[in-house]
């Protein structure tokens, strides 16, 4: 198993399972409004809409690190290899 992956207290699937669960939460949302408009279940849909957003740019962030690394050890690569190409 990979030392990095230690380093995240929420796991891939721990991410993917709350995912899961909202999304199911916002169809049934979307079921409800598509009885009628309701401006609370509107509300709540756009709610739901943000908070998945987030949880999935944790998952890509959280499987990125886990694959390349911290993300401010990459950048700082980045600028040193820069540096030296500069420097050449």
């Amino acid at each position: 198993m990979n030392p990095r992956f230690h380093r995240y207290m929420r796991t891939l699937d721990t991410i993917h399972a709350e995912i899961e669960q909202l999304s199911e939460e916002r169809a049934e949302l979307w079921h409800r409004l598509s009885a009628g408009h309701d401006s609370e279940t509107a509300a709540e849909i756009k709610r739901l809409d943000g908070v998945l957003e987030g949880l999935w740019n944790e998952y890509r962030a959280t499987r990125a690190a886990m694959r390349f690394g911290d993300r401010s050890r990459i950048v700082a690569r980045a600028r040193a290899e820069e540096r030296l190409e500069r420097a050449a």
